[in-house]
């Protein structure tokens, strides 16, 4: 299960894509700005809900993996002491220096960086190397590059979006989206 994790104004760690509310909620207030609260106010007026990191982590009762990325600089220490019981998860960011100042907190922590579609191989194959970096994350453009087979830790692809798709590719870590 892969999720975004954002801090609400009250320090709530949540799962939401969006830095703000106007894609999903036609609202054009930020995420950081609101509480908990007000978010799920409004998230109730379009039947939805938006969910804690901690209620997903107790429904997930550790079966499933997760991974969380991190779009907030703030609250790592919480993340870390709501992350602790959990077996089987990664935490990963397209901002590096979030996942060096875990690294800093907590060196066991399963870390990885987002590569975003336009950054270059060699550079992906650099940062494969940081202590750090113990998984990596990429847009699935790149399943077709052939260098990226010298890189010896866990790579996985977004956005998967259909069954042809998942059999072309089954020997690789794929991040499907669900809607």
């Amino acid at each position: 299960i892969e999720t975004d994790l954002h801090v609400t104004k009250d320090n709530k760690i949540i799962c939401f894509h969006d830095f703000n509310l106007k894609k999903k909620f036609k609202l054009d207030r930020y995420v950081k700005n609101l509480t908990f609260i007000e978010i799920n106010k409004i998230a109730n007026k379009f039947r939805y809900y938006v969910p804690e990191l901690k209620e997903l982590i107790r429904i997930s009762k550790n079966k499933h993996y997760l991974m969380l990325e991190i779009k907030s600089k703030k609250n790592l220490n919480e993340l870390i002491e709501q992350t602790k019981k959990l077996k089987s998860f990664s935490i990963t960011s397209f901002n590096e220096e979030n996942i060096k100042n875990l690294y800093k907190l907590k060196k066991k922590l399963n870390l990885g960086v987002v590569f975003a579609s336009t950054t270059r191989v060699n550079k992906i194959i650099q940062k494969s190397k940081l202590a750090y970096v113990k998984i990596l994350v990429m847009e699935k453009r790149f399943l077709l590059k052939k260098k990226l087979g010298i890189i010896k830790k866990p790579i996985y692809f977004y956005t998967a979006r259909n069954k042809k798709f998942k059999k072309k590719f089954k020997k690789k870590n794929l991040i499907f989206e669900i809607k």
